[in-house]
């Protein structure tokens, strides 16, 4: 009986990954149910999962000719489930839930339909806000395949027009690859190998003093070999590493690769797959590639080896993590199977000698304070307290602290260098400073910075000032007394404002942010739009603004409650 549950189990396991067109994913998607979105030939800005600066790439940017004003179509039947505007992110967001489990999304739009913008700026006038972000019940706005829902463009964070397309799984909100369901781009391009990266682990945490060697890769048509071919010598506990990418048919832009293999002697050790993932992993990113390499050498080297305190759920097969232990003075070899998601293929194989270590492996020994990654961490002196939850370190650290002896210009403390840059947090940690000197009544406006302009979100506790960081790095207090800047660029008092589309405005804060803005006419609210790229604060006049006089009235202000206001009479 246990033989044959043990079998069982074994062709369970196997078949959770299936091979659909010769590539890795597990479970099928349906096909022939979801149009492309645009009118446009498929051609790609961006492919799904590609490695991005703190992000797997959640869709796929779909170009269009580097202009905006395209009509963006619904992919299948369905109706509008979710609503949103940002200020930067995706700009004008469409959410469609349709009734075969699936969600579409469609990002950077210049605007919506004109159903679509009613509801949007019915809420952002009774909530008095332009970023909003909202759910809608199924019956309110229905749509049909080939509905037009908006109109392409660039608003949000992005550089030039393109449209940003997801298929998210409706229940857990996992966003899956659109080509799994045939939104496909022409390819037959198999995907680049450039170079591969050896690690040298024998039980020690990945840091960026981990020993390792890059060699260069070189090849074609999906065949590759190292541009000096060698057979190289290994000994000890061994992590791989290969950076690679993608092209398809229709454009020459870079993509991301869809999966990764690594085999030794013929035998998987390791496999990634970017099928689809949870939005809480993919700032994970950080510990899939080779973190320290992406700072100093603006580099991605994907990691094929798995830190312990990964959260990633794109591996869908590994041994021993995917670490390889070298000696037994054999001759091996190691293969990467690299494919895109229309399965083409490329290879490379390395040849090694296994031999034993010269030298017995000293075991790990931390010069600092050794931080688990599945342990909550704590660090005190008499100036700083760190505070680190489980989950946030992807592997053991040796953390390290330090301070300087002088203060910088215009700050309340000295530098306090908590651990360094080369070892990235999933979320965020807990940071307190204590001040220098007692900072009395401007104790509400201190702030933490680090030394490369960014500002936390801080406030005064016990006499420290508190933060939570995104990253490790060089810290000191600094106070922010001054209020955001407003540059009216088309208003001024007594303004004949007739022929003018709108008002428009730069604002910003050279400290903590800008936390909140509110214009008024005549005392009334008025819906401010802010650009993410110009910085530009507009509003656009409409029809209900009656010949005369007005009263315009903008307040900005930032998160240490400094406030700036501009005020001038104009006429239209």
């Amino acid at each position: 009986m246990k033989k044959n549950f043990a079998l069982l189990l074994f062709i369970l396991l196997y078949n959770f990954t299936t091979y659909a067109q010769g590539i890795i994913q597990s479970r099928e998607y349906p096909k022939n149910f979801f149009r492309y979105p645009l009118d446009l030939p498929p051609s790609l800005a961006g492919g799904f999962g590609e490695l991005r600066p703190a992000h797997f790439h959640a869709g796929l940017d779909f170009r269009t000719n580097q202009q905006s004003g395209y009509p963006v179509h619904a992919a299948a039947d369905g109706y509008i489930s979710r609503l949103r505007v940002q200020f930067g992110g995706g700009g004008n967001i469409v959410y469609i839930t349709h009734p075969n489990g699936y969600t579409t999304v469609y990002m950077h739009n210049e605007r919506f339909s004109p159903q679509i913008a009613k509801t949007v700026r019915d809420y952002q006038y009774q909530h008095q806000l332009f970023e909003v972000d909202f759910t809608l019940p199924p019956g309110q706005i229905q749509v049909c395949k080939d509905d037009v829902i908006a109109i392409s463009g660039r608003s949000g964070a992005v550089e030039g027009p393109h449209l940003h397309f997801e298929t998210r799984d409706t229940k857990t909100e996992e966003t899956i690859n659109p080509q799994l369901f045939g939104v496909t781009i022409p390819d037959r391009v198999p995907p680049v190998i450039r170079a591969v990266a050896i690690y040298q682990l024998d039980g020690k945490p990945f840091s960026e003093k981990t020993q390792h060697q890059f060699l260069a890769v070189t090849g074609a048509a999906g065949k590759y070999h190292l541009a000096k071919p060698r057979l190289i010598e290994l000994s000890g506990d061994i992590g791989f590493g290969i950076a690679a990418n993608d092209r398809n048919s229709a454009s020459a832009n870079p993509n991301g690769v869809y999966s990764i293999e690594l085999k030794l002697d013929g035998k998987n050790v390791y496999t990634f797959a970017i099928e689809r993932f949870a939005f809480d992993q993919t700032h994970a990113i950080n510990s899939y590639i080779d973190y320290p390499t992406l700072l100093t050498a603006n580099r991605f080297i994907q990691k094929c080896f798995i830190l312990p305190g990964s959260k990633i759920s794109l591996y869908p097969q590994s041994v021993n993590r995917g670490i390889i232990n070298f000696d037994d003075e054999g001759l091996h070899e190691v293969e990467y199977v690299v494919k895109d998601v229309a399965g083409n293929t490329s290879t490379l194989m390395l040849k090694i000698r296994s031999k034993h270590p010269e030298h017995p492996i000293a075991p790990f020994k931390p010069q600092g304070t050794l931080f688990h990654y599945n342990k909550l961490n704590e660090f005190s002196n008499d100036k700083v307290k760190v505070t680190i939850m489980p989950g946030n370190l992807y592997d053991d650290v040796d953390f390290i602290y330090s301070a300087s002896s002088e203060k910088l210009p215009g700050a309340y403390s000295v530098v306090h260098r908590i651990h360094n840059r080369f070892t990235p947090i999933h979320d965020y940690y807990d940071l307190w400073i204590k001040p220098d000197i007692d900072l009395g009544k401007y104790a509400d406006k201190a702030v933490i910075v680090s030394t490369t302009g960014a500002c936390d979100s801080s406030y005064y506790e016990n006499g420290y000032i508190r933060a939570k960081s995104h990253a490790f790095g060089d810290y000191y207090i600094k106070l922010d007394t001054i209020a955001p800047y407003i540059v009216p660029l088309n208003i001024h008092n007594g303004a004949n404002m007739e022929k003018a589309r709108g008002v428009f405005l730069r604002i910003g804060d050279k400290l903590s942010g800008v936390k909140t803005y509110n214009g008024k006419i005549d005392g009334k609210w008025v819906l401010m739009e802010w650009d993410f790229k110009t910085k530009v604060l507009s509003y656009t006049f409409d029809g209900n603004l009656l010949p005369g006089k007005h009263v315009f009235e903008l307040t900005v202000g930032d998160y240490k409650n400094n406030n700036a206001q501009f005020t001038a009479d104009f006429y239209r």
